[in-house]
């Protein structure tokens, strides 16, 4: 043991995850280039870091568990694409791992960094040996050596980077393994200070950003779902749902009797009900981080079931509207749906149960991700083309359940 006695603070994570945002920043192109991990998943990895860096802007919170825990939200809400998905399991690993600390050891967030490699490794599903799930092991086991021998965490990273490298000799290159080592030299650089790009700059501000790059706004998620009721009859139902529009991505009002129901998502729970406060009295309230496993209540459901699909224009989402889609989320091969709109979508209360349609296996990590976080009242049918969709939406049948009829679906899809 080195008798290392390093703290990492809340600041220092703040560096790191605006260090990884940037280096995605200047590498997605080159890791849209490359095979694997599906169409485009540097453009996806790096949405994903937008939606995970948006919450460090003006988090008031200066502890590194809940700034890690915020950024883990976001990012597993806000991920996009197979390669989203698996980036933003690491930072729920890391999320969990630092949960409830105030500063970290370098040994505490070492071990947090290897809980991440292993939720990243875990959400593949397929059996078969990929090299980002190659790198992934290796990582971990650099990362490890290093905890054990109580080394910085820039040491702990930099052995990890160079135990990934070592198992990726005489491999082709590749972009998942790609994007795990963009990540991990972007966490060391925004550690060091060192990292120079064109990135969002957290102290000087969101303005900082360069004309024609991405801009992360774009990709802020409201991962908490706020239900409450107002006792005031005399409430006016338009002037209320424009008020709260500044705190949301979706507001759904409800008279009932002398009191008004709220549904609500938003990035600020706390503002939202400070908000409401001056409305009328608040009752039964309720708030849901739905970037975490949660039921899906049903509040006065429309139908019995629904069908969630996604169109990349006007065009597809009238087609799907005619062949009988309820719900239909933005997004293309080139931008998959996020885990987002998915979640978000399904609690809309239209339906008591939904039946996720996917027609390009770049999307099939983020629904997966949604029934994770929605449960057994939602149901997957996951194709390869728009074609097989189009034969599967034929086989829905409003009289049965979602089971039955994401059953029938698939073999519908299968079959012509």
């Amino acid at each position: 043991m080195t008798g290392n006695k390093e703290v990492i603070t809340g600041s220092d994570f703040k560096r790191m995850v605006t260090g990884a945002y940037s280096e995605f920043l200047l590498d997605y192109e080159q890791i849209n280039a490359l095979p694997g991990a599906g169409s485009l998943p540097g453009t996806h990895v790096l949405h994903t870091m937008g939606a995970a860096v948006m919450p460090l802007a003006e988090s008031k919170d200066g502890s590194i568990g809940g700034l890690a825990r915020r950024v883990s939200a976001a990012a597993v809400f806000g991920a996009r694409g197979n390669a989203g998905v698996v980036l933003a399991q690491l930072f729920r690993g890391l999320g969990k791992g630092l949960s409830g600390k105030y500063n970290a050891t370098s040994s505490e967030f070492g071990k947090a960094f290897q809980y991440g490699i292993l939720y990243a490794q875990r959400i593949i599903p397929e059996n078969m040996e990929r090299p980002i799930i190659t790198v992934a092991k290796a990582v971990a086991k650099g990362a490890y050596h290093a905890v054990r021998a109580n080394m910085p965490i820039t040491e702990i990273l930099e052995k990890a980077i160079e135990a990934g490298q070592e198992s990726m000799e005489g491999m082709e290159a590749d972009a998942g393994a790609r994007i795990m080592f963009t990540f991990l030299r972007g966490c060391l650089r925004g550690l060091d200070g060192n990292f120079v790009s064109p990135a969002v700059s957290l102290s000087l501000g969101l303005e900082s950003r360069q004309p024609g790059l991405p801009d992360p706004r774009e990709d802020l998620v409201r991962p908490y779902c706020v239900r409450f009721a107002i006792k005031n009859a005399k409430i006016n139902m338009k002037e209320l749902e424009k008020s709260f529009k500044d705190f949301s991505s979706f507001v759904l009002t409800e008279r009932q009797g002398d009191r008004v129901l709220v549904h609500l998502h938003t990035d600020h729970p706390g503002e939202v009900i400070e908000h409401a406060v001056g409305w009328g009295p608040l009752k039964e309230v309720h708030v849901t981080n739905m970037s975490e496993g949660h039921a899906l209540t049903m509040h006065g459901a429309l139908s019995a079931v629904a069908v969630l699909a996604v169109a990349g224009n006007k065009i597809q989402a009238r087609e799907l509207q005619e062949n009988g889609v309820q719900l239909i989320v933005r997004g293309s091969e080139e931008e998959g749906p996020s885990v987002a709109e998915l979640v978000s979508a399904a609690h809309s209360d239209l339906a008591a149960s939904y039946v996720m349609v996917a027609w390009h296996r770049d999307f099939w990590l983020a629904y997966r991700q949604a029934k994770r976080l929605l449960g057994n009242r939602v149901e997957l049918v996951l194709l390869e083309s728009k074609a097989q969709q189009a034969e599967a939406l034929k086989a829905f049948n409003p009289k049965h359940s979602a089971a039955e009829n994401a059953k029938a679906m698939l073999a519908a899809a299968k079959t012509n």
